[in-house]
This record gives structure tokens, C-alpha cells and sequence, in this order.
């Protein structure tokens, strides 16, 4: 079993384990020694970062940490985790690093892993990068020490690539976008490239201070953008997380529309254009039941994973699928991207905009979501409330309860120290009960 890392590589508050600069500079050296065991030629490595005052903290750590190694560090500088997949491969680079807490507020901070195919690592090889980190690593000869140079040119680069994933021919004239960039890496790149595309743009959330990122604002935090995109009269809000690897829409009244919404979208108009590769969408347990029964109307299945959108990824690699994400806004196509991209999947929700002629609010509203609720307990470092008797009992009374009427699912967060209680039911009244209940148990065993 992995310790060290997640569900999204090694995440954690700032300056306090494992998220401190002697972590990183470990973690740095053993996946430097990782990625360059052969010992031989030229190695190198990118590494990306979100607007977080402990990126620097953690990038010069790590650039320590791998230069040792003999590794050659390029530094992109503020760019989307998904502009590291793509220069990661462009760059025929052995390695690519993301630093980020993704959506977490500004006090936490992680680090993420690609491989040089620039998709994330499996479970595997993290395993084997923890044992090196534990071992400890021997440097490389004062002669091989790796360089570091900067990338002035990367969001550009990212830039070019989101855009040609549309149609040459489609533009954006004509359209009024809320782009929310939550202070995050994506604050300079998403209102530029909506500029060149031609749509007139409001942007909210681009003004990093270090501090900000996620503050208020952002896919988890739409409230400000909804009220931007009706304000000015939008036509649409694009809301991004703080490294950019997920969206969620805002239509034209303000309502907001998840992940789930956006994937049944693509997924039928992929389908009807002949696009969507074996007539299945890839989502994780998370998705609502709501989207599975819209899809299986169409002739259409669902494919579930995992909680995280590099299991998802996993999937699509191994079933031959080109869509797929979760329903907080990972969207991934697999087409143009090697992870989730917000701002590439924000672009052709506007494409299918301009295509059909319709308002956000005709196509954000895809299928009726079954009731859903959700709700998280935190628990104490080395306490397992999952495994009282008293909680598998009211698991076990939940699910006979719903009894075919709905779905349950109960797991550990791969980020926070939380269980997480998800249940969905078309009965409200029932719902809420079930819910309830579990979490009143776990809370109870969380305090012994």
C-alpha cells in the first residue's frame, strides 16, 4: 500500500509533512533516480506550478532534489497541470512534475507526476518511488549534477494546443464569456486564448497574490462568476480551478452545471458526429445515476472507475475510449489531452454553442439528476472509523433501506483525511436518513 501518495500524487498543508522543502528535495532525488536508473545520456524533467507563495518553496527543493540526480530541470513557471502532460511529451522530456493542491485552498500544496508518455503515473510506480524515497538515493557525480533553465514560452505553447483541438474554422465572435480563473495557473492563458477566438471576455479571478488561489472563486466556488456572467448580460461563465484541470458551466440565468452535465453534452454530440470511440463514456462512482440512465436511452453505457480522473484515464487507455471525466469537472479527451483540461473542455461547450445556435442554458441541462447527497466527516491521523462494527452496521442498514431505490457509496478521500458518505434516492425523506445515519456513526467512532 502506498503512504505517501494519493489519489493525485502527494498533497498536503504547506511547511508541515510531507510538504516541506527537505520532503521535497527526497521526493525529488528518488524520482530523479526513478526515471534515470540506466544512468546513461541526457535526462530531463519539466516542472509546472499554480500561483500557490509555496510553489517557489517546493519548485527549488525539487530542482535540487532532481539536479542531484543528474537530472536536467526545465521550469515552466504559472501553467494548467494539463500543459504539463502535453510539454512533458512535447519536450521528449523523461519526466514532468506538477506543483499543486488543485482546488484545496492556498495553505496546502502538491505534487503530481507524469511519465514521458505525459499521462500520470500508475500505482505502481508511485509504490516504487515511495520505497526509493524511504532507502534514500546516492547522488549523482559532482561532474553529472544536473542545469536548470527557465521556459519563457510554455503557456503559449499550452495556448496554441487548447485551440487547435477546435475546428479551424470556428470562432467565437459574438459571444460574451465569464472566464473565473480562481487566481490560479490558468489566469493569464484562458482570457487570452477566448480573446483570439474572438469572444468579447470577463474575467474574474486573475489576480494571484499567492494567498488567493480558490479564495471565493473558481469551480468550486462559482457563486461570483454566476453573479458576473448576469450582471454584464453573458452568455456564458467558464469557472476553472486553481490549476485549470477542471470546469464548471454557468449558463446565461446563472445556473451552474457540473461535470456530469458537460460529459452527457460532448458525449451525445460526440455520437451523433460519429466521434465518440466505443459508444461509451468513461466516469467514476462519483457521476449520478441521472447520467447513466440519460445515456442508456441513447444506446449509450457508462463506465465507472475509481474516484480520481487518473483512473478514469487508466480506462480509457485500456478500453480504447476518447471521453471521459468525473463530476466535479474533470473532463478528459483523450483526443487532444493526456489528463482533465477545463479550459480545453469549457472551449467546446462553447463550440457546441456556436454549432447549434442555442443558449447555455438549453445545453447545461442535459438530464434530471437523481437526488444526491453528500457529506464528509474528517477523522484523526491513525484513526480507522470504516472499520468499527458500529459503523459497518449502519452501512449495512442503509443499504438494505434502499433496497434497489437508490445507490450508496462510502469511501476514503485519496486527498484529505475524510470519509466521504454519498448516497442518491429519488425518495428525499429516505435519502437524508441513510445519510444521516452513517455519518452519525462515523463521527461517533472518529471520537473514540
Amino acid at each position: 500500500m502506498r503512504k505517501l501518495f494519493g489519489t493525485d500524487g502527494v498533497r498536503g498543508t504547506a511547511n508541515t509533512y510531507p510538504m516541506t522543502a527537505e520532503m521535497a528535495l527526497r521526493i525529488g532525488a528518488a524520482v530523479g533516480r526513478y526515471f534515470r536508473r540506466d544512468g546513461s545520456g541526457v535526462h530531463r524533467v519539466v516542472i509546472g506550478k499554480d500561483t500557490r507563495l509555496s510553489g517557489y518553496m517546493l519548485e527549488n527543493a525539487l530542482t535540487a532534489g532532481l539536479t542531484s540526480t543528474g537530472m536536467n530541470v526545465l521550469l515552466l513557471g504559472p501553467v494548467p497541470t494539463p500543459a504539463v502532460g502535453l510539454m512533458t511529451r512535447s519536450m521528449r522530456a523523461d519526466l514532468g512534475v506538477m506543483i499543486s493542491a488543485s482546488h484545496n485552498p492556498a495553505e496546502d500544496n502538491g505534487i503530481k507526476f507524469f511519465g514521458p508518455d505525459g499521462f500520470k503515473l500508475s500505482d505502481q510506480a508511485e509504490l516504487e518511488i515511495e520505497q526509493l524515497i524511504e532507502e534514500g538515493v546516492k547522488p549523482a557525480q559532482a561532474q553529472n549534477i544536473g542545469r536548470a533553465r527557465r521556459v519563457d514560452d510554455a503557456r503559449f505553447r499550452y495556448g496554441e494546443r487548447v485551440k487547435s483541438s477546435l475546428p479551424r474554422e470556428l470562432r467565437l465572435d459574438g459571444l460574451k464569456v465569464v472566464i473565473d480563473c480562481a487566481n490560479g495557473a490558468a489566469h493569464r492563458t484562458a482570457p487570452e486564448v477566448l480573446w483570439e477566438l474572438g469572444a468579447e471576455v470577463i474575467p474574474v479571478g486573475t489576480a494571484p497574490n499567492g494567498k488567493n488561489i480558490n479564495l471565493g472563486c473558481g469551480s468550486t466556488q462559482p457563486r461570483v462568476a454566476a453573479e458576473a456572467v448576469v450582471a454584464h448580460g453573458a452568455d456564458v461563465g467558464i469557472c476553472l480551478d486553481g490549476d485549470a484541470d477542471r470546469v464548471v458551466i454557468v449558463d446565461e440565468t446563472g445556473q451552474v452545471a457540473d461535470g456530469d452535465q458537460l460529459m452527457a453534452l460532448l458525449a451525445t454530440a460526440w455520437a451523433t458526429s460519429e466521434r465518440l470511440k466505443g459508444g461509451a463514456l468513461v466516469a467514476t462512482v462519483m457521476s449520478n445515476l441521472g447520467l447513466e440512465r440519460f445515456l442508456g436511452a441513447r444506446g449509450l453505457r457508462l463506465e465507472r472507475t475509481a474516484v480520481g480522473d487518473r483512473y478514469v484515464v487508466e480506462r480509457m487507455r485500456e478500453g480504447g475510449f476518447n471521453l471521459g471525466g468525473e463530476q466535479s469537472g474533470h473532463i478528459v479527451m483523450s483526443d487532444y489531452a493526456t489528463t482533465g483540461d477545463g479550459l480545453m473542455a469549457g472551449l467546446h461547450f462553447l463550440a457546441e454553442m456556436v454549432n447549434s445556435g442555442r443558449k447555455a442554458s438549453d445545453l447545461a441541462q442535459q438530464f434530471e439528476t437523481v437526488p444526491q447527497l453528500l457529506k464528509n466527516v474528517r477523522y484523526g491521523e491513525g484513526q480507522a472509523p470504516l472499520e468499527a462494527e458500529t459503523v459497518k452496521a449502519a452501512i449495512a442498514d442503509a443499504e438494505a433501506r434502499l433496497n434497489g431505490q437508490g445507490r450508496l457509496l462510502i469511501r476514503k478521500s485519496g486527498t484529505e483525511p475524510l470519509i466521504r458518505v454519498m448516497a442518491e434516492c429519488e425518495d428525499d425523506a429516505l435519502l437524508a436518513q441513510v445519510v444521516d445515519g452513517i455519518v452519525a456513526e462515523v463521527e461517533a467512532a472518529a471520537r473514540q
